[in-house]
C-alpha cells in the first residue's frame, strides 16, 4: 500500500526535509488587509512584520476549510492508497475538525487525521516520525496508533523577545505587556495538552536568555530521545543562534540538530526573535 504523509503548513519543516521525506503540505491562508496569500508559497515574514508595523494589527490566518480538505484528499488519492493527515492542534484552530470531517467522505481507513496537539515543529517532529515508520514498511493503521501513543512526549516550547504579537492576538493583557516591556521580561511559552501557556520568565538580552532557557529546558525535560532535536525560530540574531547551538552541542547527545524557520502562520502570532528547542522527551533517563 502506498501511504501519503500529509500536513498543514504549520509543521515548520525546511523545504529540504519536506522534499527528502516526500511530505505533502496543504497551506493555510493568510490575509494582509485585502490581500490573500498562501503560507509557505507566496508570502514572506518580512511582509508580515512590515504589515504589523504599519497597521498595528496582526495578519488573519485562515483555517483550511472542509471543501479544501476534500479536494486535497481527492487529488492525493489519485496517486496514493491511503493518507495520514497531520493538523495543528485542535486547541489552536478549527482546521483539525475540518480535516476530520472531510475524511468521513471517503472509504473507511482511506484518510486518517492526526490532531497533533501541537504547533510548528511540534507537528513536524510527529510527521517525520510517521515518515520513518512508513519507510520501514509499517501499515497506515499502525503508524496512526504509534504517532498517537507518542504524541504526549513532544517537548515543545519557545522563548519570546516581546509580548507585542501575543497582546495583539489577545493572548495576554495590557498590564502583562506593560510590565514585560518595562522589566524586559522574556517569557517562555510551553505547549501542553494541545494549548499554549506561560511557563517561565527570563530577563536580560536575548542571547543570555536563550542560553538560560535552553539549559533550563534540557534540565526540566530530561529524558530526550537522542535521534534529533529542533532549534526553531521566527527570526534570530547570529548571537541567539550561537547561544542555542552552544548549549545543545555541550549537551552532546542529539545525533542530529535541525535548524528550521517558522512559516508565516506561526510567525503571525509570535513575532520576531522567537526561538524554541523541541524534541521527543521519551528517551533513556541517563
Amino acid at each position: 500500500m502506498k501511504i501519503a504523509i500529509c500536513s498543514d503548513s504549520s509543521l515548520d519543516l525546511s523545504k529540504e526535509l519536506i522534499e527528502k521525506n516526500n511530505i505533502l503540505v496543504k497551506p493555510f491562508g493568510i490575509t494582509l488587509g485585502e490581500d490573500s496569500y498562501l503560507d509557505g508559497v507566496n508570502i514572506t515574514k518580512e511582509q508580515i512584520f512590515e504589515y504589523v508595523e504599519t497597521t498595528k494589527v496582526l495578519p488573519k490566518t485562515s483555517a483550511i476549510n472542509l471543501v479544501e480538505y476534500q479536494e486535497f484528499y481527492t487529488e492525493v488519492l489519485k496517486e496514493y492508497d491511503e493518507i495520514i493527515m497531520f493538523s495543528i492542534s485542535s486547541g489552536f484552530s478549527s482546521s483539525f475538525n475540518n480535516a476530520f470531517l472531510a475524511s468521513k467522505e471517503f472509504e473507511d481507513g482511506k484518510v486518517r487525521v492526526v490532531d497533533s496537539k501541537n504547533l510548528s515543529t511540534g507537528v513536524g517532529m510527529q510527521v517525520l516520525y510517521a515518515c520513518t515508520l512508513r519507510d520501514n514498511g509499517v501499515t497506515a493503521a499502525e503508524i496512526f496508533d504509534k504517532v498517537h501513543n507518542r504524541r504526549d512526549a513532544v517537548q515543545a516550547s519557545f522563548v519570546i523577545e516581546k509580548l507585542d504579537y501575543l497582546y495583539k492576538g489577545g493572548r495576554c493583557n495590557s498590564l502583562q505587556l506593560l510590565g514585560a516591556n518595562m522589566l524586559k521580561i522574556r517569557p517562555s511559552i510551553l505547549v501542553s495538552n494541545g494549548k499554549m501557556g506561560m511557563h517561565k520568565k527570563y530577563r536580560g538580552n536575548m542571547p543570555e536568555v536563550v542560553e538560560k532557557y535552553f539549559r533550563d529546558t534540557l534540565e526540566e525535560f530530561n529524558t530526550p530521545c537522542h535521534d534529533f532535536c529542533f532549534i526553531t525560530y521566527s527570526t534570530a540574531t547570529p548571537e541567539m543562534l550561537a547561544a542555542a547551538t552552544k548549549v545543545v552541542e555541550e549537551y552532546g547527545k542529539f545525533k542530529t540538530i535541525y535548524y528550521t524557520e517558522a512559516n508565516s502562520t506561526v510567525t503571525s502570532h509570535c513575532g520576531k526573535n522567537t526561538i524554541g528547542l523541541l524534541y521527543y522527551n521519551d528517551g533513556d533517563n541517563n
